[in-house]
């Protein structure tokens, strides 16, 4: 009985490991690195960002159709969990819109 408790926590726990994807994204002075991200819709996507630099204006991050916007502290690992995302494009960009990338969902 012990054994089947055992293994069924350690079933559970792998299948929910493997339903989270958690992608690092570095802030840099060429922008966001990756700044084209693959992911499985099935499941769900957080974003670790860590801004590197003070050169560019890439300070907050924005997800105008997930409607979250987030500030980037110099250095500090911001993760944004964004939950299973429906196949297609998801884009992100800086507060103004001049450093971007997008988030391919399969």
């Amino acid at each position: 009985m012990k054994n089947i408790f055992f293994l069924s926590l350690v079933f559970l726990s792998t299948t929910a490991f493997a339903l989270t994807e958690t992608i690092k994204v570095a802030v840099t002075e060429k922008g966001f690195e990756p700044s084209v991200i693959k992911v499985d819709s099935k499941k769900e996507t957080i974003l670790s960002f860590t801004r590197k630099t003070d050169s560019t204006c890439a300070k907050e991050i924005v997800f105008v159709s997930k409607k979250i916007k987030r500030d980037l502290p110099l250095n500090t690992v911001v993760a944004i969990n964004l939950g299973k995302l429906p196949k297609g494009e998801v884009k992100f960009s800086c507060g103004m819109d001049m450093v971007s990338g997008v988030i391919n969902v399969q």
